[in-house]
């Protein structure tokens, strides 16, 4: 959060504070309601053997498991440069490096998704083979390791740029990726490599759902099944598209608090962290959660409480 300059007059002090507090709790609502959500999600991808065992399931828990993490620890980063707490060099470092680390892996397994979704619209008969629970656990792996390399390299230009250390060196800002990477090649190496990211993700991301729309014109059966995989594939992009813009959220807010007075740059952030942050890492919840039909019932039943749900249905069929 960019530090803006004020009188250190009580009154003012009281007033930020108490604005301060009201634009986070007006966050953190919508924080936990889709942190309950992916939480429960990811509880009902676990229970059954059927999610378990099948690959587009396994790929989503990945996705939501990344997300979920992303989710937790931007909202800790939020709270703490909202409320103008300062961390130490390896705290910051250690939270940064994992939300680094979680962040590129929703576009990646997004990109192995739709693939899974091209292979089983256009190549039905070759899915059960190319889509195995096997192949899913080495492409699950594969994008770890990306994920993972670009840590690495950001570690070693951290190690390079820093000479003082000290367990109890201070942030002299607030804990961000801008504060803590000063070195002008950082944001070449971090340009390129989101470049590369989304660029790739897009790009087969499209390229899958020209194929899938297709086979939906010219099959003479199963249209509605090519039909839900193509609005599926646009939902990714759709999804994919709002990422990419979180990615510019330090950009935007830097900029605006150059221009705007505090209590607007604070509507701002908490605006546009809950919209640009939140909501692309809850989308997975709405396309699967809520859309496949062997997930519903089960994600409903853990939402509202088993024994409230068979309560509701017992009464529902009473009335029947």
């Amino acid at each position: 959060m960019p530090r803006t300059n004020y009188n250190n007059t009580a009154g003012l002090k009281y007033h930020t504070t108490q604005e301060t507090l009201l634009y986070a709790s007006l966050s953190i609502g919508p924080i936990c309601i889709f942190l309950y959500i992916n939480s429960v999600l990811l509880f009902t991808l676990r229970s059954k053997s059927v999610f378990r065992e099948t690959s587009r399931y396994i790929l989503l828990y990945n996705v939501l498991f990344a997300d979920t993490v992303y989710l937790v620890l931007s909202s800790l980063l939020f709270l703490l440069a909202i409320c103008w707490i300062k961390l130490t060099f390896y705290m910051c470092c250690a939270l940064i490096m994992l939300a680094v680390l979680t962040v590129s892996i929703s576009p990646l397994t997004l990109t192995v998704m739709s693939l899974e979704r091209f292979v089983a619209i256009c190549y039905p008969l070759r899915h059960a083979i190319i889509i195995t629970v096997r192949s899913t656990g080495v492409a699950i792996t594969l994008v770890w390791l990306t994920s993972s390399l670009s840590i690495i390299i950001r570690v070693l230009m951290l190690l390079c740029s820093n000479t003082e250390f000290s367990f109890d060196l201070q942030m002299k800002d607030f804990c961000s990726e801008e504060a803590l990477f000063l070195v002008p090649m950082y944001y070449y190496f971090a340009t390129a490599y989101s470049g590369i990211v989304f660029l790739s993700a897009g790009v087969t991301i499209i390229c899958s759902y020209i194929g899938v729309t297709l086979v939906a014109r010219s099959a003479s059966t199963n249209k509605a099944s090519a039909r839900k995989a193509s609005q599926t594939l646009l939902l990714h992009l759709f999804q994919l598209g709002l990422i990419l813009i979180s990615t510019f959220h330090s950009n935007i807010i830097t900029a605006a608090a150059t221009i705007m007075e505090r209590s607007h740059v604070l509507r701002l952030y908490s605006l546009s962290f809950t919209c640009l942050t939140v909501l692309p890492r809850c989308l997975s919840t709405f396309i699967y959660g809520l859309r496949d039909q062997t997930i519903r019932p089960f994600l409903i039943q853990h939402l509202c409480c088993q024994w409230r749900c068979s309560a509701f249905l017992n009464k529902a069929n009473a009335g029947e």
